[in-house]
């Protein structure tokens, strides 16, 4: 007669259990590492299809205003009675536009580009004023709120370029000195910090309508006396202060 004892189911031992835990600690980590680097790159690549698309919008915009400057007075020097057709220096720029259709309530448009300095960079900023009882000198309740083209800009610059005394076209200059004038072509530089994720490709944007247009203009009434014969309604405006107030 066998006697023995019936062999016991073998366990696990702590050890065994211990090793287990931990390797099933490090797989999670490694699933959730995956994980987390892989909605990191979802977020980051969908930054920088917004960055992409909104650098696309703000210069497609910028070139469409720009391109159609109008040789139409906003305001005049009270020195020299000089009107005011385009005002550009490196970091501010002033003209006559036409509005897109969704954005205007008729007419034309006293449009400013400007450079501006915050804690993250430079911004630039877009705003508009419709020409009929334009007053730079006047904080208007009725004008809507700068808009922010782009942001995180680590520096930029606005260039102008005109015909020269051949005819030829000139050398660029960020320092427009002809305001009773519009230029041939308008630059735009901007260098984008890091973590824009973009870079601005520098815009050269010819204006559609021929300077020439504007010394014809400039032979008609003196602004602020009659007004202006011109392609668009006449309209009145006074002062040409450089900023907003």
């Amino acid at each position: 007669m066998d006697l023995r004892m019936p062999a016991r189911p073998r366990g696990f031992t702590l050890i065994e259990l211990m090793l287990a835990i931990l390797l099933l600690a490090v797989m999670l980590a490694l699933a959730y590492g995956g994980i987390r680097s892989a909605v990191k790159s979802m977020h980051t690549g969908e930054a920088l299809i917004d960055r992409v698309n909104r650098m696309r919008v703000a210069q497609e915009f910028i070139r469409h205003q720009v391109s159609r400057t109008l040789p139409l007075p906003f305001g005049q020097d009270e020195s020299t009675g000089v009107n005011f057709m385009f005002q550009g220096e490196g970091d501010f720029m002033r003209f006559v536009a036409p509005m897109p259709g969704y954005l205007s309530r008729g007419g034309s448009y006293v449009q400013t580009l400007e450079l501006t300095n915050t804690r993250n960079g430079k911004h630039l900023l877009f705003f508009h004023s419709m020409l009929n009882g334009y007053d730079p000198k006047k904080l208007r309740s009725d004008d809507p709120d700068p808009v922010v083209l782009m942001d995180q800009i680590e520096s930029g610059r606005f260039e102008y370029r005109k015909l020269d005394a051949d005819g030829k076209l000139g050398d660029w200059s960020d320092d427009w000195e002809d305001p009773g004038f519009t230029p041939m072509m308008v630059r735009i530089r901007l260098k984008m910090r890091p973590e824009a994720l973009v870079d601005w490709p520098d815009m050269e944007i010819p204006l559609v309508l021929d300077a020439g247009a504007a010394q014809q203009s400039m032979r008609a009434p003196q602004f602020g006396n009659m007004p202006v014969q011109s392609t668009a309604p006449p309209v009145h405006a006074a002062g040409g202060a450089r900023r907003r107030e």
